[in-house]
């Protein structure tokens, strides 16, 4: 009796397996997929699915989930939550301080756009005085451009000369509660951002080239990267509604010494 149960549970083991479905997606792009994971070890299958929407290619995230490398370690981090509603009306600035070799604190200063994601400016200094603020809040309000609304933190770093240059540039302030980031969490996450993808992977030396290294990211960030907060677009291309292309062959170029690259199609010629 006992060869016959392990006959029948053989039996019914072999009548129960799953029926292995044909992939929908391409060769192609599974094998473009892989290459992005290795390539952006810190890239997770929400950021690849971005960037393959901007190639004209409509991949789920599950899908890319099923053809990602296993890795010990997860390659995206937790985000908190962002805010839900914005209007173009509000800007939002914000401070961080990174160390270099020798241990020197420099602080980083942006102003962001909440609706579009779009960093408009930023600015990297040893010595954050209320005059270099405020010198900072002038150079990105010339000829009368500014939001209605300016949304900032507590602290003394914005002092009388910034509130009064905001108001003579017609933005009224609005400062956070104490101790809630998630009020500014637009900022938060661009900041993290900054030092999860950039600055916690490179050795700063000196602040020429922390500023190159803020530039190169800003414009990555502003040009190139993807945000789920609008729905996978670019902020610099938020309002565009053409179509991506999707004929020509895929390139893919690095920056920020090969820590992430940018994704392209080459022209195609009939």
């Amino acid at each position: 009796m006992r060869w016959h149960r392990e006959l029948f549970r053989f039996y019914w083991k072999q009548k129960s397996k799953p029926i292995k479905k044909k992939s929908r997606i391409s060769p192609e792009t599974i094998v473009q997929i892989q290459q992005m994971a290795n390539e952006n070890r810190l890239w997770g299958a929400e950021r690849i699915r971005g960037v393959l929407l901007k190639l004209g290619i409509r991949v789920s995230k599950r899908t890319i989930q099923r053809y990602l490398p296993k890795r010990k370690h997860s390659p995206s981090q937790t985000w908190a939550t962002f805010l839900k509603n914005h209007t173009g009306d509000i800007w939002a600035c914000d401070f961080t301080v990174v160390y270099d070799l020798l241990f020197r604190p420099f602080f980083i200063f942006v102003i962001l756009e909440l609706k579009t994601r779009l960093v408009i400016h930023s600015a990297v200094t040893q010595s954050p005085t209320d005059e270099w603020t405020t010198q900072q809040l002038r150079e990105v309000t010339p000829w009368g451009l500014h939001p209605k609304y300016l949304l900032r933190d507590h602290d003394r770093k914005y002092g009388t000369l910034f509130s009064r240059a905001a108001a003579s540039s017609g933005m009224r302030e609005v400062k956070t509660p104490f101790q809630a980031p998630k009020a500014n969490a637009i900022c938060e996450r661009f900041m993290g951002s900054l030092k999860r993808e950039c600055l916690d992977l490179l050795l700063i030396i000196n602040p020429r080239q922390l500023k190159r290294f803020v530039k190169e990211y800003v414009n990555y960030y502003n040009d190139a990267r993807p945000h789920q907060g609008i729905q996978q677009r670019v902020p610099v291309r938020y309002g565009n509604k053409e179509r991506p292309i999707t004929l020509g062959r895929i390139i893919s170029r690095p920056i920020l010494e090969g820590l992430h690259h940018v994704y392209s199609r080459t022209a195609y010629l009939n």
